[in-house]
Protein backbone atom coordinates (compact mmCIF):
# COMPACT_ATOMS: atom_id res chain seq x y z
CA UNK A 1 0.00 0.00 0.00
CA UNK A 2 1.35 3.44 -0.83
CA UNK A 3 2.12 5.60 1.78
CA UNK A 4 0.42 8.89 1.61
CA UNK A 5 2.53 11.65 1.74
CA UNK A 6 3.02 14.07 4.41
CA UNK A 7 1.93 17.88 4.78
CA UNK A 8 4.15 19.21 7.20
CA UNK A 9 2.90 21.78 9.86
CA UNK A 10 6.49 24.13 8.36
CA UNK A 11 8.99 23.68 5.74
CA UNK A 12 12.37 25.73 4.66
CA UNK A 13 12.04 27.15 1.52
CA UNK A 14 15.62 26.48 0.09
CA UNK A 15 16.43 27.21 -3.65
CA UNK A 16 19.39 26.73 -5.75
CA UNK A 17 21.11 30.75 -4.73
CA UNK A 18 20.64 29.32 -1.45
CA UNK A 19 22.77 26.38 -2.12
CA UNK A 20 25.59 27.81 -4.09
CA UNK A 21 26.12 30.45 -1.52
CA UNK A 22 26.98 27.81 1.12
CA UNK A 23 28.90 25.98 -1.20
CA UNK A 24 30.49 29.45 -1.93
CA UNK A 25 31.88 29.38 1.97
CA UNK A 26 32.53 25.49 1.85
CA UNK A 27 34.95 25.92 -0.94
CA UNK A 28 36.80 29.38 1.17
CA UNK A 29 39.33 29.19 3.70
CA UNK A 30 36.97 29.82 6.74
CA UNK A 31 34.13 27.58 8.38
CA UNK A 32 33.33 28.92 11.51
CA UNK A 33 33.44 32.59 12.48
CA UNK A 34 34.32 34.01 8.85
CA UNK A 35 33.34 37.41 7.65
CA UNK A 36 29.90 36.00 6.46
CA UNK A 37 28.81 36.02 10.13
CA UNK A 38 29.11 39.24 10.72
CA UNK A 39 27.62 40.03 7.75
CA UNK A 40 24.68 38.22 8.54
CA UNK A 41 24.39 39.97 11.96
CA UNK A 42 24.45 43.48 10.59
CA UNK A 43 21.94 42.74 7.50
CA UNK A 44 19.49 41.17 10.42
CA UNK A 45 19.92 44.15 12.82
CA UNK A 46 19.15 46.38 10.10
CA UNK A 47 16.48 45.13 8.71
CA UNK A 48 14.99 45.10 12.09
CA UNK A 49 15.84 48.26 13.22
CA UNK A 50 18.37 47.07 16.14
CA UNK A 51 21.47 48.66 16.81
CA UNK A 52 23.79 45.38 17.36
CA UNK A 53 23.10 41.62 16.51
CA UNK A 54 25.24 38.61 18.11
CA UNK A 55 24.48 35.28 15.89
CA UNK A 56 25.01 32.09 17.87
CA UNK A 57 24.10 28.13 17.15
CA UNK A 58 20.24 28.24 18.15
CA UNK A 59 17.24 30.41 19.53
CA UNK A 60 17.75 28.55 22.91
CA UNK A 61 21.28 29.62 23.24
CA UNK A 62 20.39 33.13 22.38
CA UNK A 63 17.86 33.05 25.09
CA UNK A 64 20.91 31.51 27.52
CA UNK A 65 22.90 34.01 26.88
CA UNK A 66 20.42 36.80 26.94
CA UNK A 67 19.39 35.71 29.91
CA UNK A 68 23.16 35.32 31.91
CA UNK A 69 23.71 38.84 29.97
CA UNK A 70 20.86 40.36 32.02
CA UNK A 71 22.29 39.47 35.43
CA UNK A 72 19.65 36.65 35.73
CA UNK A 73 20.63 34.39 38.75
CA UNK A 74 19.04 31.64 41.11
CA UNK A 75 16.30 32.98 43.20
CA UNK A 76 15.33 35.70 41.09
CA UNK A 77 11.96 35.41 39.24
CA UNK A 78 11.05 36.52 35.87
CA UNK A 79 7.36 36.82 34.47
CA UNK A 80 6.35 35.09 30.98
CA UNK A 81 3.73 33.23 29.52
CA UNK A 82 3.11 29.35 29.85
CA UNK A 83 1.85 29.18 25.97
CA UNK A 84 5.49 29.10 24.57
CA UNK A 85 8.03 26.28 23.82
CA UNK A 86 10.45 24.99 26.26
CA UNK A 87 13.68 26.87 25.58
CA UNK A 88 11.73 30.17 26.77
CA UNK A 89 11.19 29.36 30.15
CA UNK A 90 13.68 26.01 30.51
CA UNK A 91 16.93 28.43 30.26
CA UNK A 92 15.45 30.26 33.49
CA UNK A 93 15.07 27.33 35.14
CA UNK A 94 18.69 26.16 34.27
CA UNK A 95 19.97 29.45 35.66
CA UNK A 96 18.24 28.76 38.87
CA UNK A 97 15.60 31.68 38.21
CA UNK A 98 11.50 30.65 38.68
CA UNK A 99 9.18 31.68 35.47
CA UNK A 100 6.54 33.66 36.97
CA UNK A 101 3.60 32.34 34.52
CA UNK A 102 0.95 34.52 33.31
CA UNK A 103 -2.07 33.45 31.89
CA UNK A 104 -2.92 34.83 28.15
CA UNK A 105 -5.29 37.22 26.21
CA UNK A 106 -8.06 34.82 24.27
CA UNK A 107 -7.40 36.49 21.29
CA UNK A 108 -4.04 37.29 20.39
CA UNK A 109 -2.90 34.50 22.55
CA UNK A 110 -0.17 36.10 24.43
CA UNK A 111 0.52 37.53 27.47
CA UNK A 112 -2.17 39.91 29.22
CA UNK A 113 -0.32 42.65 30.42
CA UNK A 114 -3.35 43.26 32.56
CA UNK A 115 -2.01 40.67 35.42
CA UNK A 116 1.33 41.24 35.25
CA UNK A 117 1.74 44.04 38.13
CA UNK A 118 0.18 42.38 40.40
CA UNK A 119 2.87 39.51 40.60
CA UNK A 120 5.63 41.67 40.63
CA UNK A 121 7.54 41.18 43.65
CA UNK A 122 10.96 42.21 45.00
CA UNK A 123 12.63 39.33 43.10
CA UNK A 124 10.94 40.21 39.92
CA UNK A 125 13.82 41.07 37.34
CA UNK A 126 12.54 40.66 34.06
CA UNK A 127 9.65 40.41 32.21
CA UNK A 128 10.46 37.71 28.76
CA UNK A 129 7.74 37.85 26.66
CA UNK A 130 6.54 35.84 23.69
CA UNK A 131 5.30 37.02 20.35
CA UNK A 132 3.00 34.27 19.78
CA UNK A 133 2.55 32.94 16.30
CA UNK A 134 4.08 35.99 14.90
CA UNK A 135 1.77 38.37 16.65
CA UNK A 136 3.73 41.16 18.50
CA UNK A 137 2.98 41.33 22.13
CA UNK A 138 1.26 44.73 23.27
CA UNK A 139 4.16 46.47 23.98
CA UNK A 140 3.33 49.78 25.06
CA UNK A 141 1.86 48.25 27.85
CA UNK A 142 4.30 46.22 28.95
CA UNK A 143 7.33 48.77 28.31
CA UNK A 144 5.37 51.12 30.67
CA UNK A 145 5.21 48.60 33.68
CA UNK A 146 8.64 47.83 33.08
CA UNK A 147 9.86 51.25 32.89
CA UNK A 148 7.55 51.54 36.25
CA UNK A 149 9.36 48.43 37.87
CA UNK A 150 12.84 49.10 36.58
CA UNK A 151 12.50 45.58 34.90
CA UNK A 152 14.34 44.47 31.92
CA UNK A 153 12.54 43.64 28.80
CA UNK A 154 13.25 40.61 26.76
CA UNK A 155 11.57 39.42 23.71
CA UNK A 156 11.30 36.17 22.60
CA UNK A 157 10.42 36.44 19.13
CA UNK A 158 11.57 33.42 18.03
CA UNK A 159 8.11 33.25 16.14
CA UNK A 160 7.69 37.43 14.77
CA UNK A 161 10.66 38.15 12.62
CA UNK A 162 9.27 40.27 9.93
CA UNK A 163 6.30 41.20 12.01
CA UNK A 164 5.64 44.51 12.58
CA UNK A 165 3.69 46.50 16.24
CA UNK A 166 2.53 49.97 15.28
CA UNK A 167 4.47 50.59 11.94
CA UNK A 168 7.74 49.46 13.98
CA UNK A 169 9.80 45.82 12.97
CA UNK A 170 9.91 43.43 15.80
CA UNK A 171 13.42 44.00 17.02
CA UNK A 172 13.30 47.51 17.44
CA UNK A 173 11.45 47.22 21.31
CA UNK A 174 13.47 45.01 24.13
CA UNK A 175 16.23 45.26 25.67
CA UNK A 176 17.40 42.40 23.87
CA UNK A 177 14.95 40.45 21.43
CA UNK A 178 15.49 36.76 20.42
CA UNK A 179 15.12 35.13 17.02
CA UNK A 180 15.19 31.83 15.69
CA UNK A 181 16.11 30.51 12.21
CA UNK A 182 15.11 27.04 12.52
CA UNK A 183 14.06 25.22 9.61
CA UNK A 184 10.06 25.79 10.14
CA UNK A 185 10.77 29.56 10.98
CA UNK A 186 11.04 32.88 8.42
CA UNK A 187 14.22 31.93 7.16
CA UNK A 188 16.63 29.62 8.09
CA UNK A 189 20.50 28.81 9.18
CA UNK A 190 19.48 24.98 9.64
CA UNK A 191 20.12 25.28 13.38
CA UNK A 192 20.73 28.83 14.59
CA UNK A 193 19.54 32.04 16.44
CA UNK A 194 20.22 35.57 17.09
CA UNK A 195 20.39 38.57 19.85
CA UNK A 196 19.70 42.09 18.77
CA UNK A 197 19.94 45.16 21.25
CA UNK A 198 20.75 48.57 21.24
CA UNK A 199 22.97 48.35 24.60
CA UNK A 200 26.59 48.01 23.33
CA UNK A 201 27.69 46.80 27.06
CA UNK A 202 25.23 44.14 26.47
CA UNK A 203 26.59 43.32 22.97
CA UNK A 204 30.14 43.09 24.00
CA UNK A 205 28.98 40.59 26.79
CA UNK A 206 27.50 38.29 24.11
CA UNK A 207 29.92 37.68 22.12
CA UNK A 208 32.35 37.34 24.49
CA UNK A 209 30.12 34.74 25.74
CA UNK A 210 29.60 32.60 22.63
CA UNK A 211 32.76 32.16 22.32
CA UNK A 212 34.18 30.45 25.57
CA UNK A 213 34.80 33.60 27.29
CA UNK A 214 38.14 34.39 25.82
CA UNK A 215 39.18 38.01 25.48
CA UNK A 216 41.95 38.95 22.88
CA UNK A 217 44.47 41.45 24.54
CA UNK A 218 46.86 41.59 21.07
CA UNK A 219 49.31 44.48 23.25
CA UNK A 220 50.22 41.29 24.89
CA UNK A 221 51.23 39.30 21.99
CA UNK A 222 49.44 37.86 19.10
CA UNK A 223 48.51 34.97 20.26
CA UNK A 224 47.54 36.40 23.93
CA UNK A 225 43.73 36.02 25.35
CA UNK A 226 42.29 35.83 28.75
CA UNK A 227 39.06 34.15 30.13
CA UNK A 228 37.64 36.69 32.71
CA UNK A 229 34.45 34.77 33.01
CA UNK A 230 33.79 31.12 31.63
CA UNK A 231 31.86 31.20 28.70
CA UNK A 232 30.36 28.63 25.94
CA UNK A 233 30.87 27.65 22.25
CA UNK A 234 27.81 28.75 21.00
CA UNK A 235 29.19 29.87 17.68
CA UNK A 236 27.14 29.55 14.59
CA UNK A 237 29.47 28.58 10.91
CA UNK A 238 30.51 30.92 8.33
CA UNK A 239 28.54 28.74 5.80
CA UNK A 240 25.21 28.97 8.06
CA UNK A 241 25.16 32.76 7.91
CA UNK A 242 25.91 32.64 3.90
CA UNK A 243 22.75 30.12 3.80
CA UNK A 244 21.02 32.85 6.40
CA UNK A 245 21.93 36.00 4.19
CA UNK A 246 20.33 34.76 1.09
CA UNK A 247 17.10 33.94 2.99
CA UNK A 248 17.18 37.69 4.39
CA UNK A 249 17.21 38.53 0.71
CA UNK A 250 13.57 37.14 0.32
CA UNK A 251 12.08 37.41 3.66
CA UNK A 252 9.31 40.20 2.56
CA UNK A 253 8.62 37.96 -0.01
CA UNK A 254 8.00 34.88 2.22
CA UNK A 255 6.34 36.54 4.59
CA UNK A 256 3.82 37.98 1.68
CA UNK A 257 3.07 34.50 0.64
CA UNK A 258 2.44 33.24 3.94
CA UNK A 259 0.34 35.83 4.54
CA UNK A 260 -1.79 35.47 1.76
CA UNK A 261 -2.10 31.80 3.10
CA UNK A 262 -3.78 32.69 6.04
CA UNK A 263 -6.59 35.07 4.06
CA UNK A 264 -7.17 31.73 2.17
CA UNK A 265 -7.54 29.83 5.28
CA UNK A 266 -9.55 32.57 7.32
CA UNK A 267 -11.79 32.93 4.04
CA UNK A 268 -12.43 29.27 3.95
CA UNK A 269 -13.19 28.86 7.60
CA UNK A 270 -14.99 32.05 8.29
CA UNK A 271 -18.49 30.60 8.34
CA UNK A 272 -17.71 27.61 9.86
CA UNK A 273 -18.93 27.94 13.99
CA UNK A 274 -16.84 25.00 14.93
CA UNK A 275 -13.88 27.12 13.91
CA UNK A 276 -12.06 29.94 15.84
CA UNK A 277 -9.83 31.10 13.23
CA UNK A 278 -6.18 33.16 14.55
CA UNK A 279 -6.30 37.16 15.17
CA UNK A 280 -4.94 39.85 13.90
CA UNK A 281 -4.97 43.17 15.60
CA UNK A 282 -5.60 45.85 13.34
CA UNK A 283 -2.65 48.14 14.66
CA UNK A 284 -0.35 44.59 13.83
CA UNK A 285 1.26 43.10 10.85
CA UNK A 286 1.82 39.60 11.86
CA UNK A 287 4.35 37.59 10.07
CA UNK A 288 2.60 34.55 10.54
CA UNK A 289 4.85 31.42 12.05
CA UNK A 290 2.04 29.04 12.33
CA UNK A 291 -1.76 29.17 12.29
CA UNK A 292 -3.35 27.88 14.75
CA UNK A 293 -6.80 26.81 14.87
CA UNK A 294 -9.36 26.33 17.60
CA UNK A 295 -12.18 24.25 17.75
CA UNK A 296 -15.88 24.05 19.08
CA UNK A 297 -17.65 20.38 19.87
CA UNK A 298 -15.31 18.77 18.15
CA UNK A 299 -13.56 16.05 19.74
CA UNK A 300 -9.50 17.67 19.31
CA UNK A 301 -7.83 13.93 19.31
CA UNK A 302 -10.08 12.55 16.98
CA UNK A 303 -9.48 15.21 14.66
CA UNK A 304 -6.17 15.66 14.79
CA UNK A 305 -5.81 11.71 14.39
CA UNK A 306 -7.99 11.83 11.04
CA UNK A 307 -5.97 14.54 9.29
CA UNK A 308 -2.80 12.39 10.32
CA UNK A 309 -3.69 9.52 8.38
CA UNK A 310 -4.78 11.97 5.34
CA UNK A 311 -1.30 13.10 5.17
CA UNK A 312 -1.90 16.36 6.71
CA UNK A 313 1.03 16.83 9.25
CA UNK A 314 -0.89 19.32 11.56
CA UNK A 315 0.79 19.62 14.86
CA UNK A 316 -0.17 21.54 18.41
CA UNK A 317 1.10 24.85 19.69
CA UNK A 318 1.87 24.04 22.86
CA UNK A 319 1.12 22.46 26.12
CA UNK A 320 1.10 25.23 28.34
CA UNK A 321 4.57 24.82 30.05
CA UNK A 322 2.53 24.86 33.73
CA UNK A 323 1.34 21.55 33.23
CA UNK A 324 4.24 19.98 32.48
CA UNK A 325 5.85 17.72 35.61
CA UNK A 326 8.90 19.50 36.03
CA UNK A 327 7.44 22.67 36.01
CA UNK A 328 4.41 21.24 38.50
CA UNK A 329 7.13 19.56 40.80
CA UNK A 330 9.81 22.44 40.91
CA UNK A 331 7.61 25.45 41.13
CA UNK A 332 4.35 23.90 42.15
CA UNK A 333 2.60 24.78 39.45
CA UNK A 334 -0.90 22.95 39.32
CA UNK A 335 -3.35 22.53 36.33
CA UNK A 336 -6.15 25.07 36.63
CA UNK A 337 -3.52 27.83 37.33
CA UNK A 338 -3.79 29.64 34.10
CA UNK A 339 -7.91 28.48 32.61
CA UNK A 340 -6.97 30.72 29.46
CA UNK A 341 -4.25 28.73 28.29
CA UNK A 342 -5.59 25.73 29.25
CA UNK A 343 -8.44 26.37 27.84
CA UNK A 344 -6.98 27.27 24.24
CA UNK A 345 -4.79 23.84 24.61
CA UNK A 346 -7.91 21.92 25.02
CA UNK A 347 -8.92 23.27 21.41
CA UNK A 348 -5.96 23.60 19.37
CA UNK A 349 -4.35 22.76 16.34
CA UNK A 350 -1.90 24.14 13.86
CA UNK A 351 -2.48 23.85 10.00
CA UNK A 352 0.39 23.59 7.54
CA UNK A 353 1.62 27.29 6.95
CA UNK A 354 5.12 27.83 4.69
CA UNK A 355 5.94 30.07 1.73
CA UNK A 356 6.29 26.89 -0.84
CA UNK A 357 2.72 25.05 0.23
CA UNK A 358 1.26 24.05 -2.84
CA UNK A 359 -2.23 25.27 -3.97
CA UNK A 360 -3.56 21.36 -4.17
CA UNK A 361 -2.20 20.90 -0.51
CA UNK A 362 -4.05 24.30 0.54
CA UNK A 363 -7.10 22.84 -1.28
CA UNK A 364 -7.09 19.15 0.53
CA UNK A 365 -6.07 20.55 4.19
CA UNK A 366 -9.55 22.61 3.92
CA UNK A 367 -11.42 19.81 2.29
CA UNK A 368 -9.93 17.16 5.04
CA UNK A 369 -11.06 19.55 7.80
CA UNK A 370 -14.87 20.24 6.02
CA UNK A 371 -15.10 16.47 6.29
CA UNK A 372 -14.44 16.24 9.28
CA UNK A 373 -16.75 18.88 10.85
CA UNK A 374 -19.65 17.75 8.03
Amino acid sequence: MAKIPIISYGHQSIDDNDIKEVVKVLKSDLLTQGPKVEEFEKAVARYCGAKYGVAVSSGTAALHLAYIVAGIKSGDEIITTPLTFAATANMLAVLGAKPVFIDIKSDTLNINPDLIEEKITKKTKAIVTVDFAGHPCDYDEILKIAKKHNLLVIEDACHALGAKYKGKKVGSFADMTILSFHPVKHITTGEGGMILTDNKDFYKKLKTLRHHGIVKKPEKGGWYYEIENPGYNYRITDFQCALGLSQLKKINRFIKRRREIVVIYNRAFKNIKEIITPTEKDYVKSSWHIYPIQLRWIDKRKTFDALQKQGIGVQVHYMPLHLHPFYQKKFRYKNGDFPVAEKYYGKEITLPLFPSLAEKDIKKVIKEIKKIIN
